[in-house]
């Protein structure tokens, strides 16, 4: 898939992976719709807003859109996409990538945990819906969804997350068997490797980073797959092994194998 004209929507794209992604769409030639609920107006605690990744794609000379959105509404979400058409006429690219959590395991406030279950995976069930019918119009387009190594291995202090992602994953692989008629493509990148988004960080600030990727890494492996033919479908790719066979997402780490 050619991504120069396209016109793409990320979910939390105020800052991590997120804005790296939202900005390689760029790069790469899209019109980009930013979505997430911190903006210049009403930031958040963690640093990063979807105005400030906007204009990091105007000084690119890319063209974007800030879309406040709270993906716990049902209604708010399907907004998100209906803006992102109406102001560029269609919609090629979706990457659900937005994500919350709480510590906790089975001890888990239930309120948090509906709360992470409403963002982490409702959400993009929600937004792959109503995106799904505008690129059937279009004659197609990519779904992809960002899960986490906690969606498959049991993490301390981190049920409910790893319960959305491995739901997140499942719905990948059915939605992709869904939407393939319809020349809609559906994948999931999985992040086994540790990646210092400012969510990541501001999670575990006791954790030594030096040795964690820039988010800049995980977003070309997001590119790569956004990248591939139609056919290339309900598959989620482990950033790690993404990495080892495609040779992508070359390390950024100082002293790592392979970095500058």
């Amino acid at each position: 898939m050619q991504l120069e004209g396209k016109v793409a929507l990320v979910t939390g794209a105020s800052r991590g992976i997120g804005a790296a992604t939202a900005v390689a769409l760029a790069e790469a030639g899209a019109r980009v719709a930013c979505a997430a609920r911190s903006t210049d107006a009403d930031p958040k605690p963690t640093p990063g807003t979807i105005d400030e990744t906007v204009r990091r794609i105007a000084a690119l000379g890319g063209e974007g859109l800030a879309v406040p959105v709270n993906l716990a509404d049902d209604d708010d979400t399907t907004r998100m996409v209906e803006r992102t058409v109406e102001r560029f006429g269609r919609l090629d690219v979706l990457v659900n990538n937005a994500a919350v959590t709480f510590p906790g395991d089975l001890d888990i406030d239930m309120k948090r945990y509906e709360l992470v279950m409403a963002i982490n995976t409702r959400a993009p069930l929600v937004a792959t819906h109503q995106a799904a019918t505008h690129m059937a119009t279009a004659g197609g387009g990519t779904i992809l969804n960002v899960s986490s190594v906690a969606g498959v291995r049991p993490i301390t202090g981190l049920l409910a997350y790893g319960m959305s992602k491995a739901a997140l994953e499942r719905m990948t692989v059915q939605a992709a068997d869904e939407l393939a008629p319809m020349g809609i493509a559906v994948n999931c990148f999985r992040v086994d490797i540790p990646v210092a988004s400012e969510g990541f960080v501001a999670n575990a600030p006791e954790l030594d980073h030096s040795t964690w990727e820039p988010s800049e890494v995980a977003a070309e492996g997001i590119l790569w797959m956004l990248a591939q033919p139609p056919d290339y479908t309900g598959r989620v790719e482990a950033m790690s092994e993404l990495r080892e066979r495609e040779g992508v997402m070359r390390s950024q780490v100082p002293g790592s194998k392979g970095a500058p």
